[in-house]
């Protein structure tokens, strides 16, 4: 079960994980309920241009790629070498989150000692996301993604030289966390940003779920990988496996054309006070979630929901092992038909948008959700809750597919960075309070009411849903420029 209703991984951003769009009607209709229209702008020929990534600063990079039309996603192929790239990454990932602490264990012996891998590197997530977005706005977000691949390469693949050189030294892997969770959150903002400037506006939900279900089946298959590696050739060298998988993804990075970004607004000017730095750091992209009529909404929702789903892995796992007695394997299981959930909402969320428009899709996440927290926590039968495990990862996966899209096609090109670590920060805050308070509740009063207070506080989320934009409403034409009127980028 997942952590949060965001994207993972690549998407922490669900993450993420952009965009925008040249004029913008932020209307929640057309076509069915909560349906929102694309954007596109026209160039002289008459073609659809597309939002890019190829610049700095606003000002159209060479390299990047050009204007023009994009082919559907299916015949879009520099989507999909983008893809088929990330893929084999995510992979490798998947096989560092394993490896990297078993490195540690078996250098020192020490839980604790294993346990801070984890807490160095969401530490330096937190941190870094402080300002990760505002260096994605001014800089070339193809040239970041592949420099921070090409620094993680290099940094993986000196692990098992270090470690005969040398010999285990401890110190530097929590060196080697830091850096890397530094990258790797720069990575992740741009990756987001980015993925509106290789599709058309009316593809990024199916492009957005492609990239999800592929996270979703890496993170399966990577600890399995992770374990045939490290058993075969330790876990240094597994390490290095995944430097290589860097490797790989910077090469199809290379082979991406990105289409130009637009040009920054007229009559903004650069800033390099450090007063205009902070503030563009730490306030820009709150100001505009909170000004926006769809973001602010969404924001205050996710963050409730976050506060009960990042507990819920703990609460499905004492359920199984302690109350009912299942054994690991038991619950690898368990986990693993939910993680099938997941796979099957990245392959269906496209269309169930395209069907059902943004708002039922949204609700019925959250709906999803509240079922799903609550029947496992109170259900005694092992198949019951394997099913409403994979419900429950059905409707993370939906949601955060679902609300990636839409901060990415209501958010201007040059916010897209700071708006989605603003986004990410807000509504992840209320995480590991919400896992503090769920397992303390839940060892004195145990899992199943703990479960349906869960449940009870997901459905308040819905009803208060049902109340804003965000239910298939409509937004007053213009409420996008409105949102953004008080915003001035300084660059």
């Amino acid at each position: 079960m997942s952590a949060a209703i965001m994207p993972p991984g690549p998407f922490r951003v669900g993450i993420s994980p952009g965009t925008r769009g040249s004029r913008a009607k932020n209307a929640l209709a057309g076509g069915g309920p909560g349906r929102l229209p694309s954007h596109p702008s026209t160039d002289r020929d008459g073609g659809r241009t597309e939002r890019g990534s190829g610049t700095i600063g606003g000002t159209t990079s060479a390299e990047s790629g050009t204007r023009g039309a994009r082919p559907p996603l299916r015949r879009n192929k520099d989507f999909n070498i983008f893809w088929l790239g990330q893929a084999l990454s995510v992979l490798g990932g998947s096989v560092s989150l394993l490896a990297l602490p078993l490195l540690v264990l078996d250098a020192t012996g020490s839980l604790v000692q294993m346990g801070l891998v984890t807490v160095i590197s969401g530490a330096t997530a937190i941190g870094t996301g402080v300002f990760a977005g505002y260096v994605v706005d001014r800089m070339d977000r193809r040239r970041l993604m592949i420099a921070c691949d090409l620094v993680r390469a290099v940094l993986l693949g000196a692990v098992p030289l270090l470690w005969w050189a040398a010999g285990p030294q401890v110190w530097l892997l929590y060196v080697l966390t830091a850096l890397v969770a530094v990258l790797k959150t720069l990575f992740d903002v741009a990756y987001v940003t980015a993925i509106p400037n290789l599709v058309r506006t009316q593809d990024l939900t199916a492009a957005n779920g492609r990239l999800m279900g592929t996270f979703a089946l890496g993170s399966l298959l990577g600890p399995v990988v992770a374990g045939l590696l490290t058993a075969a050739a330790g876990a240094d060298r597994a390490l290095a496996v995944d430097g290589a998988t860097f490797l790989v993804s910077a090469a199809s990075l290379g082979w991406v054309r990105f289409t130009a970004r637009p040009t920054r607004p007229a009559g903004e000017h650069a800033d390099t006070t450090g007063a205009g730095v902070l503030r563009e750091m730490f306030v820009v992209g709150f100001r505009f979630l909170w000004s926006h009529p769809l973001l602010r909404p969404l924001t205050l929702q996710l963050t409730l929901l976050t506060f009960v789903t990042m507990g819920a892995t703990d609460l499905l796992i004492y359920r199984v092992q302690h109350d009912l007695g299942r054994d690991a394997a038991t619950l690898g299981y368990v986990i693993a038909v939910g993680g099938a959930g997941s796979v099957t909402a990245a392959l269906c969320a496209g269309r169930l948008r395209r069907i059902l428009g943004f708002g039922t899709c949204w609700l019925a996440s959250i709906a999803m959700i509240a079922v799903g927290v609550t029947v496992t926590g109170v259900s005694g039968s092992i198949w019951v809750i394997a099913a409403l495990s994979a419900v429950f990862m059905f409707g993370i996966t939906l949601g955060g597919i679902c609300t990636m899209t839409l901060r990415q096609e209501v958010t201007p090109d040059h916010l897209l960075g700071r708006v989605t670590s603003a986004f990410w920060t807000v509504h992840n805050a209320s995480g590991p309070v919400g896992v503090a308070v769920l397992t303390m509740l839940a060892a004195r009063h145990g899992v199943p009411a703990v479960s349906v207070a869960g449940g009870a506080l997901c459905l308040l989320v819905l009803g208060a849903g049902l109340l804003t934009p965000l239910s298939g409403g409509h937004v007053a034409p213009g409420a996008r420029e409105e949102s953004a009127s008080g915003i001035v980028d300084h660059r």
